[in-house]
C-alpha cells in the first residue's frame, strides 16, 4: 500500500523513480480507507534528505500511511529553504490539539550540548509529555533516542570520544519480539554519533529491554514495549551514501574524521560503498508499523493514555 503525501513534496520524484509506492492528497481522498497518521518531526539540518529516507522506508510497509511533517518552533534550520518549510512543515503548537498512531523523532546535530542547553529542548520535552496521552507509538531515532530516554527515564548520554562512524555488526539480542521479528542473528548497522546511552544504565531501569548491540558500536536497539516507545541509536534509514556524504562534509569542515569503518570496498573511498542494511531496514519499520497497526484504537479519541 502506498504512502500518502502531499502532491508536491520534492521527496516525490526520488520515491517515484525508485518505484516506493507514494499515493497523492487527491487519489487518497477517493479511498474509503483511514490510514495511520504518522507524525515526523525532523530535527535534522537538512529535511528534505531526512524525510525522504524516511519516507522510503515507509512507503514500503502494506499499510496506507498519512504523513504529517512537524519542525522545531524554536529553531532556525538553516539547510532547509524557508519555502519547503513553510509549504510542507508544520509546528508541534498546530498539531498538539490532534491525535497520532505514531511520532517518529530523528536525530540532531547537537551531541555535544546537555539537553537542556539545546535550543528547542523545552519545546521538545512538552511534546514527550505530549506523546502521552496524544500518540499511539513513539521510535526515536539517534539524538532523540537519547533525548526521549533522558526525559521519560533520566538516562545521561556519555561522550565516546573520536567519532562513531561506519557500518558496524550487532547482535540480534531478542529475535523473536515483535520489533526484530524475521531478524538475522548478526546484522550490519549504520553507525554515525560522538555519544552513547550504556548499558548498565539501560539494564537498571525494569522498563527497558535490550534488542540489538554491538561489542564495537555499543547499543543498537532499546523498546519500552508496554508504552509502544522505541529507541534506535543508530541508522538503518540511512541511504547508501550518507555515510560518504558525512565522511565528506566533516573533511571539508576540517575535521579529523576517519574513514568509514566497514563502508568502502577495501577501504577506497574512490569506490562506491556498500549497501549491506537494506532488508532489515525495511523489516524493522514494517514490523513497526505492524505494531502501531494492530495496537492502535480506529478511533484516535479512544486512545489511552500512558504513564
Amino acid at each position: 500500500m502506498p504512502i500518502k503525501i502531499p502532491n508536491d513534496l520534492p521527496a516525490r520524484a526520488v520515491l517515484d523513480r525508485e518505484r516506493v509506492p507514494v499515493i497523492t492528497e487527491d487519489v487518497a481522498l477517493r479511498q474509503d480507507i483511514r490510514p495511520l497518521q504518522i507524525a515526523l518531526l525532523n530535527l535534522m539540518p537538512d529535511k528534505v534528505r531526512s524525510e525522504t529516507q524516511l519516507l522510503r522506508v515507509l512507503g514500503a510497509t502494506p499499510l496506507q500511511i498519512e504523513m504529517t511533517l512537524l519542525r522545531a518552533a524554536n529553531h532556525e534550520a538553516r539547510n532547509t529553504p524557508i519555502e519547503h518549510l513553510t509549504a510542507f512543515y508544520k509546528t508541534w503548537d498546530e498539531v498538539r490539539h490532534h491525535r497520532f498512531d505514531a511520532l517518529i523523532v530523528t536525530g540532531a546535530p547537537v551531541e555535544h550540548l546537555p539537553f537542556e542547553s539545546v535550543d528547542y529542548w523545552d519545546e521538545l520535552a512538552a511534546i514527550f509529555e505530549w506523546t502521552k496521552a496524544n500518540v499511539y507509538s513513539g521510535l526515536f531515532i539517534c539524538w532523540g533516542a537519547q533525548a526521549a530516554l533522558h526525559y521519560f527515564h533520566g538516562l545521561p548520554k556519555y561522550d565516546v570520544g573520536e567519532k562513531r562512524f561506519g557500518v558496524f555488526r550487532h547482535r540480534v539480542l531478542k529475535p523473536f519480539e515483535p520489533l526484530t521479528a524475521g531478524f538475522d542473528d548478526f546484522i550490519f548497522v549504520p553507525v554515525s554519533r560522538y555519544t552513547e546511552v550504556r548499558h548498565h544504565d539501560i539494564e537498571r531501569v525494569p522498563d527497558l529491554e535490550i534488542l540489538v548491540e554491538s561489542e564495537e558500536s555499543g547499543i543498537c536497539l532499546v523498546q519500552d514495549f508496554a508504552r509502544r516507545r522505541f529507541y534506535m541509536f543508530n541508522h538503518l534509514e540511512y541511504d547508501a551514501e550518507t555515510l560518504l556524504r558525512e565522511y565528506r562534509r566533516d573533511r571539508d569542515s576540517g575535521l579529523s574524521t576517519a574513514l568509514p569503518f566497514n563502508y568502502f570496498p577495501d577501504n577506497d573511498p574512490e569506490l562506491a560503498p556498500r549497501m549491506t542494511w537494506r532488508a532489515h531496514r525495511n523489516l524493522l519499520f514494517g514490523n513497526w508499523i505492524n505494531i502501531v497497526y494492530q495496537g492502535t484504537p480506529y478511533d484516535l479519541v479512544e486512545l489511552k493514555p500512558v504513564a
